[in-house]
């Protein structure tokens, strides 16, 4: 396996990552949330309409008001219930942003501190404001400085084959990343999944390991201007990590607000539809089939589903959150996931 981790665990993709490809990468986090939502309901629709057809027990108990009021008024209470505690909970992340001034010049001077850091890092006069042109400058160094460890590595003429290809490999995985993720970077909208998406394509975790391990593998046979390239190279990696970390706090809390505003639109939408299930309507009404499935349990059905959307939307938008969390819980070399190591586990 290459040192820039682009087989296995340490695949460069997140589709490759993770079991089920594509399909599951959509739902977990890529898709559209209020489409994830909709493909929760039609399954919770289809369920409920598959069971009350085939499933033991009669269609004939639709027909009296005490299964309607017993199902729709629950719905009411978590409806209210669950948007009050959502708004809570938004109250007490936006609360955060909070506090005396103190606490925000601090804030204002680590994070003027980090930019000038990372200014020096890339050799830039002022970085840029924008959340994915940032994190994009960072990327295009790392492939800058490989390319400068491949430049220092063509001119060490007496240096061993094994060490050259092991050096070469790293420093020429870590480029072609770097080009492949650049373009995925530009142009991003924070406050959209894309921006995150992009910088979880780029495994600095495995990169900054495999670095240190080139670097200390070969440190007494590398001349000190390709030591240098490769040191630099690390920190660029270093400089993405909490620089990935804060953007994407920053785009929890924009998903928080966004979870909050979906679930004002739909509730009270959703309140109506379920207070005319109990107040209004009769299954009487509706009696008959459609394609051999009673009208009023497809009715019944739909309104179960308007009810609950915006749970739905409320665990589609958390689904997300909570995966990417996942995805990122070390910061650093820590990887939490297995490894395609092979048998290499010793301290180095």
């Amino acid at each position: 396996m290459s040192e820039s981790g682009g087989t296995g665990e340490t695949a460069n993709t997140i589709q490759d990552r993770v079991r089920g490809g594509k399909p599951v990468v959509w739902f977990l986090v890529s898709g559209n949330r209020f489409a994830v939502a909709g493909v929760l309901l039609a399954v919770a629709y289809a369920v409920l309409v598959f069971l009350g057809q085939f499933g033991p027990g009669s269609i004939t108990r639709l027909f009296e008001p005490d299964p309607l009021f017993a199902l729709f008024t629950p719905v009411i209470i978590g409806i209210i219930m669950g948007v009050s505690l959502v708004l809570t909970f938004n109250q007490l992340v936006l609360s955060a942003e909070l506090g005396p001034i103190g606490d925000q010049r601090e804030r204002m001077a680590e994070a003027m501190a980090f930019r000038r850091d990372v200014e020096d890092a890339v050799g830039r006069e002022t970085s840029p404001p924008e959340p994915s042109t940032f994190l994009r400058g960072l990327v295009e160094a790392t492939g800058a400085h490989a390319a400068t460890v491949l430049e220092r590595l063509e001119a060490e003429s007496d240096l061993d084959a094994a060490a050259r290809e092991d050096v070469r490999e790293y420093a020429e995985g870590v480029a072609a990343d770097a080009e492949r993720i650049t373009p995925k970077i530009e142009g991003r909208q924070f406050g959209t999944f894309d921006v995150v998406a992009s910088v979880l394509e780029y495994n600095y975790s495995w990169k900054i390991y495999a670095g240190r391990r080139v670097r200390n593998r070969h440190a007494s046979e590398l001349s000190e201007e390709t030591l240098e390239a490769l040191e630099n190279l690390v920190a660029d990696l270093e400089f993405f990590g909490p620089a990935r970390e804060h953007f994407k706090t920053l785009y929890f809390r924009w998903e928080i607000i966004d979870i909050s505003r979906a679930l004002v639109y739909v509730s009270l939408p959703a309140l109506s539809v379920v207070a005319y299930m109990i107040l209004v309507f009769e299954t009487g009404d509706v009696a008959g089939s459609v394609a051999g499935v009673d009208t009023g349990l497809l009715v019944v059905g739909l309104g179960l589903a308007v009810g609950v959307t915006p749970f739905s939307i409320f665990l589609a938008y958390i689904l997300r959150i909570v995966t990417v969390a996942k995805w990122t819980l070390s910061m650093g070399p820590f990887i939490l996931r297995e490894t395609d190591r092979g048998s290499d586990i010793e301290w180095e």
